[in-house]
């Protein structure tokens, strides 16, 4: 896990190797990465782990902001209500994969995202997809560059796919390692995803990650190898069935999906 401080001195703090914590200190880091953020007035701001309050302190710095944060350690979450007395009653501890939507109303969503459960998380936000407008978030720069990919890539794969049906996405910039203490062995990358109000207008989400998942699962075989067991023998003749997953681009797959994962 990426996680964060207002400052890492003596005890105040504790690492987690089980959650492979590094806190981000650099605060030029901090402030471009909250910079990101379309801020309005009166909106909702979901922070996922907020850790030490890397960036925690600048977005509760926005008072016409409706923020709240989910954090799953307990020694972060009592960090942040002695440190923000601010925070107090507008942090859940909570595993941010197991939550309930935040907010009734439209809302942005912002963190330094555990990679090791990066991916789940933006699946997370594809299941809140219709209320959410923009997503601000660190990754490894590896799976960042990899979400942000095209098709023809060898990286281009499930989340590539899924995550630019729904939504825009840039990958804005690269975090070394050195912002870090300690420093993790690999770079962060910060990606933006704004989303663009389902233009393909898929109606069953389920099946459309079905299908692009058993696509990617088998990415060295054609589709009609990859698929035989997820689409009807009928569908299997599209002349796209020739050609492997990283091949197609996103109307590709929602053409598939139209044509032959009965849609309604």
């Amino acid at each position: 896990m990426i996680s964060n401080s207002k400052k890492v001195t003596g005890d105040a703090l504790h690492l987690k190797k089980s959650l492979g914590q590094h806190f981000l200190h650099d605060e030029n880091v901090c402030r471009k990465i909250t910079e990101q953020l379309v801020h309005q007035p009166g909106m909702h701001l979901l922070e996922v782990g907020p850790g030490g309050g890397a960036l925690t302190k600048y977005l509760l710095a926005w008072p016409d902001v409706d923020y709240k944060a989910i954090e799953i350690d307990t020694e972060k979450v009592t960090f942040l209500n002695k440190t923000y007395p601010q925070i107090q009653g507008k942090i859940t501890l909570q595993d941010i994969l197991k939550a309930d939507r935040p907010f009734d109303e439209q809302f942005t969503v912002i963190g330094n995202f555990p990679y090791n459960i990066s991916s789940p998380i933006l699946f997370k936000v594809l299941e809140w997809e219709p209320q959410v407008t923009e997503v601000i978030g660190m990754f490894q720069k590896e799976v960042a560059l990899r979400i942000a990919s095209g098709p023809g890539s060898k990286v281009y794969g499930i989340l590539s796919v899924l995550m630019q049906a729904f939504f825009k996405v840039d990958y804005l910039f690269d975090v070394h390692q050195n912002c870090f203490t300690p420093p993790p062995k690999v770079m962060s990358g910060v990606v933006r995803f704004t989303n663009l109000g389902n233009p393909f207008e898929i109606n069953d989400k389920r099946r459309f990650i079905i299908l692009v998942k058993a696509a990617f699962n088998q990415r060295r075989k054609t589709l009609r190898n990859a698929l035989k067991s997820t689409l009807a023998a009928d569908a299997l003749t599209d002349p796209l069935m020739d050609k492997r997953a990283e091949q197609l681009t996103v109307a590709d797959f929602v053409g598939l999906y139209k044509r032959y994962c009965h849609e309604k």
